[in-house]
């Protein structure tokens, strides 16, 4: 779960329900160095309080400072842009080149009610803002929403960014299950057995699905943000979901189980219509290798992995990017000095 999210949702409702008025700037736009991403919050509260952040405390001093001079400024949506001159960077301590595009406007606490609504029923959503009146709407996030500006409306992701499937309501799903939701993941348990499902505490953060792992998992379509773990101890409801999320463009698939189990489900999935290549991307035994044994401590190793490879693909990305903008300077024209 995104913490900051949360906190500045919720000190929203709560500064209002001690009778101040409060703003919200949210980031729309980045242009080079910027300390905040897309879509981050600040929250500023009349009589001086601050939650969260858009750049790390430069812009809010700003922000804070014209709603003293004027609260009215800020009575109705605006877009302000920061650092569109080297003196206002300079003046805002803004890294070199960076400029901010944000949205202002009164704490939208319908809007956060019901995004909290979502979020404390373990699901991800998205708040879409009409630009340039600033109209708005929550809805429950879709596979691959993510925040951007794209036509004149913004789309903000609040809540859990990432999936994680979990197949098999048993003994392990229970403690993995929390954690996930810590580590920004909205969570689904997926279990065809009432036994085991019925079972399942009301109180653990995860959305229950009772059909068969294929069928279900055909039904949320994985994407790249998404993570699929066969933890049922059941190999037919496992290899199930195997089955359908190999192939797949889940991130990660894992299974539990010991060395020997997991060639032999290795050696079950050759027998189907699964290429070489989606058999290789089975993580098993799911998990870091931290000599785990207890289903706590199997759930803090598969909980660790998953860190690991979010945190590997982020660092994929980031090169990818660079390598990108270095063909670039190399591709373009050396500059001409006349004498």
């Amino acid at each position: 779960m995104d913490a900051v999210d949360l906190e500045i949702m919720r000190a929203a409702l709560a500064w209002a329900g001690q009778g101040q008025r409060c703003w919200s700037a949210t980031v729309l736009g980045t242009y080079g160095s910027a300390p905040r991403p897309v879509g981050a919050m600040a929250l500023l509260c009349e009589d001086g309080r601050v939650a969260g952040s858009v750049s790390g405390g430069c812009v809010e001093d700003d922000l804070m400072a014209l709603l003293q001079a004027d609260a009215t400024g800020l009575a109705a949506p605006r877009r302000l842009v920061y650092g569109r001159s080297d003196e206002e960077r300079a003046r805002l301590r803004l890294p070199c080149g960076g400029s901010l595009d944000l949205w202002a406007e009164p704490a939208p606490l319908a809007d956060f009610q019901e995004a909290l609504r979502l979020i404390d029923a373990g699901q991800g959503c998205v708040r879409e803002i009409d630009l340039p009146g600033g109209a708005s709407r929550v809805r429950a996030a879709l596979p691959g929403d993510a925040s951007a500006l794209s036509e004149g409306v913004f789309t903000q992701r609040l809540g859990p960014r990432r999936r994680l499937v979990l197949v098999g309501a048993a003994e392990v799903s229970r403690y993995l299950a929390p954690i996930a939701r810590t580590l920004d993941f909205e969570v689904f348990v997926i279990d065809p057995r009432p036994e085991y499902l019925q079972s399942w505490p009301a109180d653990l953060p995860a959305r229950r699905l009772s059909g068969m792992p294929d069928d279900e998992l055909i039904a949320l379509k994985p994407d790249a943000g998404t993570a699929v773990v066969a933890l049922s101890h059941d190999p037919k409801l496992d290899d199930l979901a195997l089955l359908e999320a190999l192939p797949g463009a889940a991130f990660y698939v894992g299974a539990m189980g010991s060395f020997k189990s997991t060639a032999a489900r290795r050696e079950r999935l050759a027998l189907f219509d699964l290429a070489p290549q989606a058999i290789a991307r089975l993580r098993g035994p799911a998990g870091l290798d931290l000599g785990s044994r207890t289903p706590p401590e199997i759930a803090v190793a598969i909980a660790a992995e998953l860190v690991q490879c979010c945190r590997a693909e982020e660092t994929r990305q980031r090169r990818a990017a660079v390598s990108a903008l270095e063909a670039a300077a190399a591709e373009a024209p050396a500059c001409r000095v006349d004498a």
